[in-house]
C-alpha cells in the first residue's frame, strides 16, 4: 500500500496550552482520595525558589512524573504534590540587596516557577500546595521543635562551632565541605556560641539498622554514605587518672589492646577540657596556641602534610595499664567534636601520633612487632598485625581479637574502661544566626532560664524587617528587632527576650511530606489519620547530594514522630531514585563557563514534550546528562512522527484488535510488555527506545503492511499514545484525542498485554559477567546486537556485578546471550 502522506502538523505550542487549562479545570490529578483504589505517594524533593525552574529542575520533575502517571493509569490513587523551601540565604541577600524584605523575592520567584512547572505538564495536585515560610506552615515546625524539647531532643549548649565570615552564621558540619561553606565557598572558622541541637545521635543505631530495610530499595551509594557518615566504631573507653584532678580523662580507642605502647596524651585546644588542664605557667603559651588553632580549617588541622604543632599542658595522666605517667599536650590535629576531644597517642602505631612524637622528642614503644621494624628507628608507624611485645600480659599473643578481648576484661576488671560503642555522626547544629528563617519558640527568662513558648501562642511569627537591617552583623538581625524580641517570661512576667535565631532550613524539609496529607489542617501539623492513608512514601525522587544532610534528618525526624506515637512506621521513604546533573560540553553549566542553557527558551524552541523526552531518552536517571550530546529537534521530529500514527487509523473506536493482524499484535505486545517491565526497574530510557520501536513497527504496517484500517494497528496507535503520556503528555493527549478516545488519556488504563501474544515474539537472554550468569532478560526474538548489549548492560545486577569496573569486552550472540568481560 502506498503512503498518503499526513501533512498534519502537532501544534506543541497551542497543544500545552490547552491541556493545561483542560488538567487544571478537572482536576485531572488530585486523588479521589475515596478509598476505591489502592493508594500511591510519589514525591520530588520539592525546590527552593532561587530564580526559574533550570535544566536540572527540568530532569529531576520529569522522572518523578513518569512514574506518577504510570501508577495513575495502573488503577492507583496517586499523590503527586508540590510545594517550595522557601525560608533561606538567597531571599535574605537579595532583600538587603534590594532593600526589600524577603519574602517579596521568595514569594515572585514562587510564582515564576509555579507557572514553568504548569507549563512543563507535570502531574501534580496543585490543591496541596504549600510554602514553609509561610506561618501556616512554620507554626507547626515551631510546634515539632517543642516537641523534641520536651522529650529532651532539643537543647542548648556553649561550644566552638562552625562559622562563616562571610554569611555570618553558624553551619553544620554537614554544610562544610573541604573545609568551607557548601553555599559561598568563603574558608570556616570557629567561633564559640551558645546554639540550638538537635539530639539526633540518640537515634545513630536506629538509623543504622533501619537501613537494612532499604536495601535494594535506595541506591547502595546513598546508603553507604549514610553509614560512613554515621560511623561506627567498636572499642573501649578508658580512664587516665590525672594526679591534682578528681575526674580522670575519659578517651575512646578502637586499639585498646595497644594501651601500653601510649606514651603521651592529646587533647583538641578548641575543647573545654584543656582549658581546665592548662597549669598556669603554661597558660599564656597555650591561649596563643589556641588562638593560632581557631585561624585553621578542620581539612587543614587533619592535614598527614602539615607540620605537626603542639603545647604542653603542664600536667601528667597516668596510663592505667602500666601506672606510668604520660604528658599531656594540646595539638591541633585532634578536635573537640570528635570522640571526647582528647586521645591517647600511641606513635609506634599510628603515624600522626608519630610524626608528633619526633617533633617533640616524645617517647616512641612498638607494642605490636609487624616485622617491618622498629617505628622510633624507622619514622614510619605500623599499623598492621602481627606479635605483642612490650604489652605485659599480651605479651607473644598473635591474635588481634583476642588481645582486645584480654585488655578489655583486665580494663572492666579494674573499673578503668569498658568496651564501647561510639558514633562520628555530632548532634544536629540548628540555630543559624539570620532572620528568613522559622524563629525558635523560646523565650530567654532570667529567672527561669528558657522557657518554651505556650503552643496558643504560635506561630512566633517573624517581624517586618528589611533592607539593611537584615545585613549581617555577627548576631542575629532578630536580636536589633527589640519591639519583637523583648516580651514578659510566660511563667513569672518578668521581662524577658525571645530567641533571637532561626533554625536551619533543613528543620522544615525533614517533615514536609507529612504536612502534604492533610496540608490545610489548622488543629495539627498533620492529621494521623492521612498520614496512615498515604505514607510511607512510595517513590522519592531528588539529587544524590542530599544522601547525608536532608535524607538523614528526615528518617531522623520520622523515628521521632513514630517515638512521639504520631505515626506507626520508622522509615519516611520507601523507595528512592536519585537523578544525575544536567551538564553542558563537560561540565557544569554555569555563568562563568559561557555554557549555560535556558530552560524556558529550549521549551520555546522545541516544546515541553520535546525537552521532556530528550531528558529521559538521554541515559539512565542517575547518569549525568550532557544536553551537548543529544538533539532535541530530533526528538521533534520523532513526536510528529508518532503524532502521525494516530491521525492515520482509520478504524472505528472500539473495533476489536483480536480481528486485527496477529503479526502486528505480536509486536505490539511484546513491545509494550518490555515497557511495563522496564518502568517498574527504573530503566526509562529504554522504555523511550522501545516506545521508537513501536511507533516505527506501526507505521511500517500502515504504509507497507495492513494498512490504517486494520484494528491491531489502531491498538498499536492507542498503546503508543499510552506510552508516549508517560514522557510526552501533550502529545499524548493530541493523539488520544485523534483516535476518537475521551479526554484525558491520563485517566484511561494501563494496557493489558496478552501473555501469549508476547510470548511469540520474545526469547530469554542469558547475562554473563566474567563468565558468570548474572541476569536473564526477557528480548524481542529479532533484537540487534547492539540492543542486547545495551540492554544487558543497563540491567541492576549485571552493574552491581561490574561494581564501577569499566567493560573491556561485550561479546553478543543475540538473542540468546551477552558475555561481558570487565577490565582488570
Amino acid at each position: 500500500m502506498a503512503e498518503e502522506p499526513n501533512r498534519r502538523q502537532y501544534d506543541a505550542a497551542a497543544a500545552q496550552t490547552k491541556w493545561q487549562a483542560y488538567w487544571a479545570d478537572h482536576s485531572t490529578f488530585r486523588p479521589l482520595d475515596d478509598g476505591s483504589k489502592p493508594r500511591r505517594y510519589v514525591l520530588d524533593m520539592f525546590p527552593y525558589p532561587s530564580g526559574d525552574l533550570h535544566m536540572g529542575h527540568a530532569e529531576a520533575f520529569v522522572m518523578g512524573d513518569v512514574i506518577a502517571r504510570y501508577w495513575k493509569l495502573c488503577g492507583y490513587d496517586v499523590l503527586h504534590p508540590i510545594g517550595w523551601d522557601s525560608f533561606g540565604l538567597p531571599a535574605e541577600n537579595a532583600a538587603i540587596k534590594n532593600n526589600a524584605h524577603p519574602a517579596d523575592w521568595t514569594y515572585a520567584n514562587i510564582d515564576t516557577q509555579a507557572r514553568s512547572l504548569h507549563r512543563y505538564g507535570l502531574s501534580f495536585d496543585w490543591s496541596r500546595r504549600l510554602h514553609t515560610s509561610d506561618p501556616e506552615y512554620y507554626r507547626w515546625t515551631q510546634w515539632l521543635f517543642l516537641q523534641f524539647y520536651r522529650r529532651g531532643l532539643a537543647y542548648r549548649k556553649a561550644s566552638y562551632v562552625n562559622w562563616c565570615p562571610k554569611d555570618q552564621t553558624v553551619l553544620a558540619n554537614e554544610q562544610v565541605v573541604q573545609g568551607v561553606c557548601e553555599r559561598c565557598g568563603t574558608t570556616v572558622t570557629k567561633r564559640q556560641l551558645t546554639q540550638w541541637y538537635f539530639r539526633i545521635t540518640d537515634y545513630a543505631q536506629r538509623l543504622l539498622d533501619d537501613m537494612t530495610a532499604l536495601e535494594g530499595q535506595w541506591p547502595d551509594r546513598v546508603l553507604a554514605m549514610q553509614r560512613n557518615w554515621i560511623g561506627r566504631s567498636t572499642g573501649a573507653t578508658v580512664r587516665f587518672t590525672v594526679p591534682g584532678r578528681t575526674e580522670p580523662i575519659t578517651v575512646f580507642t578502637t586499639r585498646p589492646d595497644t594501651l601500653f605502647g601510649a606514651t603521651f596524651m592529646v587533647v583538641a585546644p578548641d575543647a573545654d577540657l584543656a582549658q581546665e588542664l592548662v597549669t598556669d605557667d603554661q597558660r599564656a603559651e597555650f591561649e596563643a596556641y589556641l588562638e593560632r588553632t581557631k585561624q585553621a580549617t578542620e581539612i587543614e588541622r587533619q592535614s598527614t602534610e602539615r607540620p605537626k604543632t603542639g603545647v604542653f599542658l603542664g600536667r601528667y595522666a597516668i596510663n592505667p595499664v602500666n601506672g606510668d605517667s604520660i604528658p599531656i599536650w594540646a595539638a591541633d590535629y585532634v578536635l573537640a567534636e570528635y570522640g571526647t576531644g582528647a586521645i591517647m597517642a600511641v606513635p609506634a602505631h599510628d603515624q600522626r601520633d608519630l610524626d608528633f612524637a619526633r617533633a617533640f622528642d616524645l617517647p616512641v614503644t612498638m607494642v605490636i612487632d609487624t616485622g617491618e621494624g622498629d617505628p622510633a628507628q624507622t619514622g614510619v608507624a605500623t599499623a598492621g598485625d602481627g606479635v605483642y611485645v612490650n604489652s605485659g600480659l599480651l605479651d607473644g599473643l598473635a591474635n588481634k581479637a583476642e588481645g582486645i578481648a584480654r585488655i578489655n576484661a583486665q580494663l572492666a576488671a579494674d573499673e578503668v574502661g569498658e568496651p564501647t560503642v561510639t558514633f562520628r555522626l555530632r548532634d544536629w547544629l540548628l540555630s543559624r544566626q539570620r532572620f528568613w528563617g522559622c524563629p525558635i519558640p523560646v523565650i530567654h527568662c532570667p529567672e527561669h532560664g528558657a522557657v518554651p513558648v505556650p503552643e496558643d501562642q504560635l506561630p512566633v511569627e517573624l517581624p517586618d524587617l528589611r533592607g539593611a537591617a537584615l545585613a549581617p552583623q555577627g548576631t542575629s538581625p532578630l536580636a536589633a528587632a527589640t519591639d519583637w524580641v523583648n516580651v514578659p517570661c510566660p511563667i513569672c512576667g518578668r521581662p524577658s527576650q525571645r530567641d533571637a535565631d532561626t533554625m536551619d532550613t533543613f528543620v522544615d524539609s525533614s517533615w514536609y511530606f507529612y504536612r502534604y496529607c492533610s496540608p490545610q489542617d489548622e488543629k495539627a501539623a498533620f492529621d494521623p489519620a492521612e498520614v496512615a492513608k498515604w505514607m510511607p512514601v512510595d517513590q522519592y525522587v531528588g539529587g544524590v547530594e542530599h544522601a547525608i544532610l536532608h535524607l538523614l534528618y528526615s528518617r531522623f525526624f520520622t523515628k521521632v514522630l513514630f517515638d512521639l506515637g504520631l505515626i506507626d512506621f520508622q522509615e519516611p521513604f520507601q523507595r528512592l531514585l536519585n537523578q544525575g546533573q544536567v551538564i553542558n560540553q563537560g561540565k557544569a553549566m554555569s555563568k562563568s563557563l559561557g555554557n549555560g542553557v535556558d530552560l524556558g527558551a529550549q521549551i520555546d524552541e522545541f516544546g515541553v514534550d520535546a525537552v521532556r523526552l530528550t531528558m529521559v531518552f538521554a541515559g539512565p536517571p542517575e547518569d549525568d546528562i550532557d544536553w551537548a550530546d543529544v538533539s532535541a529537534a530530533a526528538t521533534v521530529r520523532f513526536l510528529q512522527r508518532a503524532y502521525r500514527l494516530a491521525a492515520d487509523v482509520t478504524s472505528e473506536v472500539g473495533a476489536d484488535p483480536a480481528t486485527g493482524d496477529q503479526a502486528v499484535r505480536r509486536v505490539t505486545h511484546r513491545i509494550m510488555g518490555e515497557i511495563t517491565d522496564l518502568l517498574e526497574i527504573r530503566r526509562f530510557n529504554v522504555v523511550v527506545a522501545r516506545l521508537m520501536e513501536l511507533v516505527n513497527a506501526t507505521r511500517k504496517a500502515i504504509d507497507t503492511g495492513v494498512g490504517p484500517a486494520d484494528p491491531a494497528v489502531r491498538e498499536a496507535a492507542e498503546f503508543t499514545a499510552i506510552g508516549l503520556s508517560l514522557v510526552a503528555p501533550y502529545v499524548a493527549e493530541e493523539m488520544w484525542q485523534e483516535l476518537g478516545q475521551p479526554p484525558s488519556i491520563a485517566d484511561t488504563t494501563w494496557p493489558t498485554i496478552d501473555p501469549q501474544l508476547r510470548a511469540a515474539e520474545a526469547a530469554t537472554m542469558v547475562v554473563q559477567v566474567q563468565g558468570k550468569i548474572r541476569a536473564k532478560l526477557t528480548v524481542p526474538a529479532d533484537i540487534t546486537d547492539a540492543d542486547a548489549e545495551a540492554m544487558a548492560l543497563a540491567d541492576e545486577n549485571v552493574q552491581r556485578a561490574l561494581d564501577g569496573r569499566a567493560v573491556a569486552k561485550v561479546i553478543v550472540r543475540a538473542p540468546k546471550m551477552v558475555s561481558i568481560v570487565p577490565a582488570k
